[in-house]
């Protein structure tokens, strides 16, 4: 399975992007998919994810402003953020895994997302 990310880019505060991750393969509907970022000094932090029912959960530092989603036709996994704030500037990464199947873990290329103040 291959992860592509796209959609980062340059915005303002108080504006909007959408991430996007699609996936190869045949599995894309069976993995729980999910965006994580890492930002300057910090760690690695998930953001958000949702499981292959839909099931969906976010870090409380997002709520209410960004929204995960998939399309299982696509083979593609989205992250709608609103709302953006400076202290959102990361790299944004798609994850993809089957959490009944050990060492399951994909991960895509990261895409730069900057806010501006």
């Amino acid at each position: 399975v291959q992860l592509q990310a796209s959609g980062g880019g340059l915005v303002q505060a108080g504006g909007s992007l959408r991430l996007s991750c699609a996936a190869s393969g045949n599995i894309f509907s069976f993995m729980t998919m999910s965006w994580y970022r890492r930002s300057p000094g910090k760690q690695r932090e998930l953001v958000a994810a949702i499981t292959s029912g839909g099931s969906t959960n976010y870090a409380d530092s997002v709520k209410g402003r960004f929204t995960i989603s998939r399309d299982n036709a696509k083979n593609t996994v989205y992250l709608q953020m609103n709302s953006l704030k400076p202290e959102d500037t990361a790299v944004y990464y798609c994850n993809g895994r089957r959490t009944w199947v050990r060492g399951d873990d994909y991960w895509g290329q990261g895409t730069l997302v900057t806010v501006s103040s």
